[in-house]
């Protein structure tokens, strides 16, 4: 009865796809499928996956999600006030941290709270390549050198084993990003950030409800940042977070934010005067609105995805030239914004990525290949040849040509080349969906060398 119940609520939630309700394959095998559906799409045979197997996202409840929303519409009170307060709240509480502070988006959650960590000009601070360009820009736009710290291409994330090498007299902090969803080995990178006296900021805009030992990604350095954009866990369609157990910092982060007015100072309030440089990144009651109503599926949409990404991992490993990501042990949750997986050509005779993800999107797979390699992209250049950083810094800090060398990132570099991405949505489908995928990539490999034929005659 409990399940059904579940079941039920999960369905209504938009959670699970209609095919939900039919028993899930439990032998290896599967049922016998006719010749045409064992011919790879690709290659003209049909595919079994339909758009509508995918939940569509974000998920809108209308029946239960409308309503704070046009009290907040109905109101004319859209500017910050009770229901951004409300949903702070809320969202500390989730994150099991003593406050929290909403901003417009992911990227300025990084950007206020890099900067009032009291990080600029002269400082550095170790990063992963592997990550969204938002990270780095956070850096940049405080005045910041980013220096990058390789990868370990089994779990995705910045390879603790090699932080310590890339220290020096001007590092000040460490942004621990938690890319896909995944953690990081933050049990690591906290001992050598207490040994060298660094600053731990948590880039967790991918990683709501991730847990490292049971603890809340976001809530182990002195700050962790959210992102609720559209694609995201929890999405508002633009919106971010910082939280702290901090009181001073997130002070601080809240005059920043709001001007450089006193803290607990009322939107719109004019007389108190400001006391600190700002800016006005301010969240809107109706974004609030929207979270509230996001925020309250978020536990069991997070189960789901968990549930689905191990199910998935256990049938894909199995296929040669497959290789699943793998979690740190200290891990006991990811968020899986990301489902990744590493592809070796090799075992699908010679067929490249780019005409592997051909194929399994005309299966009806959406994948990607996902970033491309960060520590190589024009913006780090043209950020060190403005005017800005050369007032900041010295010619010889500034030459491009030695920065590149002292942040090379090979294994990034080879995973960039090497990964697949699912999105957090197809992870919300059946257990059936999975088996589909999995049944795709079968195909696939079994029918590498015709399909290499027909893409790379």
């Amino acid at each position: 009865m409990k399940s059904a119940k579940r079941r039920q609520f999960l369905m209504q939630s938009g959670i699970l796809s209609a095919a939900a309700v039919i028993p899930s394959w439990q032998k290896k095998g599967f049922p016998p499928r006719s010749s045409n559906q064992q011919i790879p799409a690709i290659l003209g045979g049909k595919s079994t996956i339909k758009a509508e197997n995918w939940v569509k996202w974000p998920i809108w409840d209308k029946e239960n999600d409308e309503k704070i929303l046009l009290e907040v519409m109905r109101s004319g009170v859209w500017s910050r006030a009770q229901t951004v307060n409300l949903f702070e709240k809320e969202w500390a509480k989730t994150i099991g941290t003593s406050r929290c502070l909403t901003v417009v988006n992911g990227t300025q959650a990084l950007t206020v709270a890099i900067n009032q960590a009291h990080l600029g000009p002269g400082d550095e601070i170790l990063v992963t390549p592997y990550t969204f360009v938002a990270s780095i820009q956070a850096i940049l736009a405080n005045g910041c050198i980013p220096v990058f710290v390789d990868i370990n291409p089994e779990t995705f994330q910045m390879d603790t084993l090699k932080v310590e090498a890339k220290i020096s007299k001007r590092t000040k902090a460490i942004l621990a990003v938690h890319i896909l969803g995944l953690p990081c080995d933050m049990v690591h990178l906290l001992e050598i950030a207490k040994k060298h006296q660094l600053i731990v900021i948590e880039d967790a805009c991918q990683a709501p409800l991730a847990e490292i030992n049971h603890q809340q990604i976001g809530s182990f350095g002195l700050a962790g940042c959210f992102s609720f954009q559209n694609s995201k866990n929890i999405a508002i369609g633009e919106g971010g977070a910082i939280v702290s157990n901090d009181h001073g910092f997130m002070d601080r982060c809240y005059s920043f934010h709001n001007l450089g007015l006193p803290f607990g100072i009322a939107t719109g309030s004019i007389n108190s005067g400001s006391f600190m440089q700002g800016t006005k990144v301010r969240f809107t009651e109706y974004q609030a609105a929207i979270g509230l109503a996001q925020l309250a599926r978020l536990e069991s949409q997070t189960q789901v995805r968990n549930e689905r990404a191990a199910y998935l991992s256990s049938l894909l490993k199995n296929i040669p030239g497959i290789l699943p990501y793998q979690l740190y042990p200290s891990v006991t949750r990811a968020a899986f914004h990301l489902f990744p997986f590493r592809y070796n050509p090799s075992e699908f005779k010679g067929l490249s990525r780019a005409h592997f993800l051909q194929a399994l999107q005309a299966e009806g797979v959406p994948c990607s290949g996902g970033y491309t390699a960060l520590n190589t992209q024009v913006f780090i250049q043209e950020a060190f040849e403005s005017k800005h950083f050369k007032k900041l810094y010295t010619e010889e800090e500034l030459t491009y040509s030695t920065y590149m060398n002292q942040n090379q990132c090979p294994l990034n570099d080879q995973l960039c080349q090497e990964a697949v991405w699912f999105t957090q949505n197809l992870l919300l489908g059946s257990k059936e969906d999975m088996d589909l995928i999995f049944q795709s990539i079968q195909k696939i490999h079994r029918e590498a060398e015709s399909i290499k034929k027909k893409l790379q005659p």
